[in-house]
């Protein structure tokens, strides 16, 4: 073996841990549980960076809590379905499920390079049908319970992906997969009733306080969206029916001046054909489907159709002009609204365009406004006038009272609504898992029996390339019988959106290989999960149905859980700096001169240096793991991951970096090699260390600070980066030490058998491979994986001197170590004798002397 051939001792000693099983772990309630889990990852070909990161605090967290008693689950498995896995497959020409094992086989033995402590025995891949049939019955009981059911609908739909899309699933306008504008479609498809639990979404967010980032219980509380407000009755004489508008703000009511509904409410449909508006209607409508998107947004300019009719006021009897505007969407609220141009900057800029007047309802409390002085609506609160026995009132107040009111009178009632739209889950595509739903034509819409469980996604279809599922073209798996009456009967052929699978894999990891969905036990000793970590982007989609489908399963009686997670962190993106030629464009930085040249081709045009992005192959900055793993080392890569940022921010990759983190994991292994052979047969018992030289006790104090900080930063704050360079502060300290002592001293050799043993532990959760290597190297046997973390003297954490700073005139002119046990009076006068001060004190007149203990002194003259 080479001196530092730190790849032959990784695969030395993976082989051990695997051979040994060592992180394989069972249910024992004798035991504190910790689960510690890692977003688990699409198999789309290789790991990157971003998932070296991921997993590598994670696994940081897992070994030091093992190394603390505590019983670890740290299991890895596989989103294995989706567009994803399904478009790559497509795009290599391969049928996804064989492009989906293939990258799991590599990408499981990328992640066992690196050295992550996963329990294997537990692995699984959502695309195995012994994962989703539990997933095809959890569907079946929701569908029963009225929480899965059948509707047609406006959805968005990616003509790239051909599929639909959940709206969390759209962002700007695109596909959060492929980037394509995304169009609309009217279509049948099925959808879960998150609705149905949004207030208890929202409530419980609250129980996440200060251990979720504050970012992500915003998100998600911006994406529930309550708002509090009243639904109104306006009647509409002309067809004999109320128009039932929703408001946030009944306090504006009486500067209603007209109405407005959605082009597509079914009120709308019913006045254009009485008044023969039916075709500008239609127009309106396929305008509003093109941009709906836009309107959504507030980019789009405001438009609306008068239906030649009007509505009545329900408080003063006016006759307020109806219209169909393009602003005003059938799915939020109730698809009308009451419009208060005065008050609402949407209803301003309509009334303006459409010349319909503005009447001011609320004032501010310092001024009065001038109506024809407005050039924008007032939103703000302020006081209630012009309106009637409310007038007067606080606007806050008003709500309260105006909506009491209308209760009252019957001519409304109080309202709250979410933001939040039920979770469409129908997916036109292949690679999923279908939906157990089955059409008769004698009992219509019927669950497949739970015995015939999973319906299983047919493998032997022709995929084409062009995306489209074969399935409803594949007549083995469409045509069946249906389980009511034995009938003949058609399979739906929609797969469920692949979030379906990530909504409760982690609760299948306490018990994956359990013939029913859970085993009961197994869930109440592992669940919820300790420590989740994962990226900021999944904030809303994936963790949102997590929660949802937890607390779904607790209603099913699965388990006792209101919450998946009990603390989450969301790690920053590893980045990296891009390299721009004016000619060829985005540069590896092989490709660039050290001076600053493009070599491509001769080409010598200045290249520009661009400011660290996301790694991404169009833009040349991927560093491909694999590669860093062959050239430093696996622990050289974690070491350097763990160490270059704090978790929560964006690691900016460095050469520099990691060619420092390999030095240092040379120079620990040197250090320790070196001494090895002379402390293989030393032992020492704590006592026989108290009575030492000043230097080596100096050494054993720094040691157990080290110790004491290490263990917080590592388990408590997770801030691996500032306990790594503790670590690295007292390696200095020791080698210092190293230079005024006799390594031949039997104190010494025990003192430095404890620094290096306690070294080696405090890293070995960072640098697992090495840290075996060197336990083994100074006479252990054991595992140092599965040792105890070490714990610190509470004495030998007390300084017993300190660092004076000496200002004068509040100027730092000098420090000094001195004694704790030093009095006032002895402090000042060590100070007042140091050479540097006398200098600043001689003919000067000492008017004061400011003294904090165990900090400064300043010598205040004149």
């Amino acid at each position: 073996m080479k001196r530092y051939d730190f790849s032959s001792i990784e695969v030395k000693w993976q082989k051990l841990w695997e051979e040994n099983k060592i992180f394989e772990v069972k249910t024992d309630p004798s035991k504190p549980k910790y689960y510690v889990l890692e977003m688990f990852p699409y198999p789309s070909g290789r790991i990157h960076m971003g998932h070296v990161r991921n997993y590598t605090l994670g696994d940081i967290l897992a070994r030091v809590k093992r190394m603390k008693s505590y019983n670890v689950l740290h299991p890895m498995g596989w989103d294995a379905f989706g567009l994803p896995a399904e478009n790559a497959a497509l795009k290599h020409g391969i049928h996804p499920a064989k492009w989906t094992y293939s990258n799991i086989d590599y990408m499981r033995a990328q992640l066992k390079k690196l050295g992550f402590s996963y329990d294997w025995s537990r692995e699984f891949a959502t695309c195995d049908s012994d994962y989703y049939k539990h997933e095809q019955r959890f569907f079946i009981e929701m569908y029963e319970k009225g929480l899965a059911y059948r509707k047609k609908t406006l959805v968005n739909w990616c003509p790239s992906c051909h599929t639909v899309l959940a709206n969390e699933q759209v962002e700007d306008g695109t596909c959060w997969r492929c980037g394509t504008e995304v169009t609309f479609r009217e279509m049948e498809g099925w959808f879960l009733k998150i609705t149905a639990y949004a207030e208890e979404l929202l409530e419980d967010l609250e129980k996440l306080k200060g251990h979720w980032p504050e970012k992500v219980i915003i998100m998600q509380k911006n994406w529930i969206g309550k708002s509090e407000g009243a639904e109104i009755k306006f009647p509409i004489p002309e067809i004999g029916e109320d128009l039932i508008v929703y408001t946030t703000r009944p306090d504006t009511l009486f500067g209603a001046t007209f109405v407005c509904m959605s082009p597509e409410h079914p009120l709308a449909e019913k006045i254009t054909e009485k008044k023969g508006l039916t075709e500008g209607l239609r127009t309106l409508i396929e305008k509003v489907r093109k941009e709906k998107r836009d309107i959504e947004a507030g980019l789009a300019k405001k438009e609306g159709l008068f239906l030649q009719t009007y509505a009545i006021h329900p408080l003063t009897g006016e006759k307020l002009p109806l219209f169909a505007a393009n602003f005003v969407l059938m799915e939020y609220g109730t698809g009308a609204i009451m419009c208060v141009p005065a008050h609402d900057q949407r209803d301003f800029e309509f009334a303006k365009k459409y010349n319909l007047p503005i009447k001011v309802v609320i004032t501010p409390k310092d001024k009065k406004l001038n109506l024809e002085e407005m050039n924008s609506a007032y939103e703000e609160p302020g006081i209630m006038i012009n309106s009637d026995i409310f007038t007067g009132l606080d606007s806050e107040e008003g709500k309260r009272k105006v909506t009491f009111y209308l209760e009252e009178k019957g001519l409304g009632k109080r309202k709250v609504t979410y933001r939040l739209r039920d979770w469409g889950i129908s997916r036109q595509r292949y690679w999923g898992c279908p939906i157990p739903m089955i059409y008769c034509e004698k009992c219509g819409v019927v669950p497949e029996k739970l015995e015939n469980l999973p319906v299983v996604l047919p493998l032997n279809v022709q995929i084409d390339s062009s995306g489209r599922s074969p399935l409803p073209n594949y007549s083995e798996f469409v045509n069946t019988t249906c389980p009511k009456c034995g009938s003949p009967a058609k399979r739906e052929t929609d797969t469920f959106d692949t979030f379906m699978e990530s909504s409760w894999y982690f609760a299948r990891f306490a018990c994956p290989k359990f013939p029913e969905p859970f085993n009961r036990e197994d869930i109440k000793y592992w669940l919820p999960v300790d420590q989740y970590i994962g990226g900021i982007e999944h904030a809303i989609l994936h963790l949102l149905y997590a929660r949802f489908f937890t607390k779904v399963l607790r209603d099913l009686g699965y388990f006792d859980l209101d919450e998946p997670f009990s603390n989450l962190l969301t790690q920053g993106m590893v980045i990296k700096e891009t390299y721009k030629c004016p000619v060829h464009g985005w540069l590896y930085p092989e490709e660039v001169s050290s001076e600053g040249k493009c070599l491509k081709e001769g080409c010598g045009k200045e290249v520009v240096v661009g400011k660290f992005e996301k790694m991404s192959k169009s833009k040349c900055n991927v560093v491909d793991p694999d590669e860093m793993i062959n050239k430093y080392g696996a622990d050289t890569v974690r070491l350097f991951i763990a160490f270059a940022a704090p978790p929560e921010r964006d690691l900016e990759w460095s050469n520099h970096g990691i060619e420092g983190a390999f030095r240092f994991l040379k120079r620990l292994f040197n250090l320790i090699t070196t001494h090895a052979e002379n402390l293989r047969e030393i032992s020492y018992i704590e006592e026989e260390l108290k009575s030492l030289p000043k230097n080596l006790l100096k050494l054993r104090r720094k040691l157990h600070q080290t110790i004491k900080k290490v263990s917080e930063d590592l388990e408590t704050r997770l801030h691996f980066n500032t306990a790594i360079a503790a670590i690295m502060e007292f390696l200095n300290l020791l080698e210092d030490t190293l230079k005024e002592v006799s390594v031949e001293d039997e104190k010494v050799k025990k003192v430095l058998k404890e620094c290096f043993e306690k070294v080696l532990l405090l890293i070995s959760p960072i640098c697992p491979h090495i840290s075996e290597e060197l336990w083994e190297e100074i006479g252990h046997k054991s595992f140092i994986s599965l040792e105890a973390f070490p714990k610190y003297d509470p004495e030998l954490i007390k300084e017993d001197t300190f660092i004076l700073v000496i200002q004068v005139n509040g100027k730092v002119r000098d420090q000094v170590e001195v004694s704790v046990e030093l009095s006032k009076d002895e402090i000042v006068k060590i100070a007042k004798e140091r050479p540097k001060i006398i200098k600043y004190l001689e003919g000067k007149t000492l008017k004061n002397v400011v003294f904090v203990p165990k900090k400064l002194i300043n010598f205040v003259v004149s």
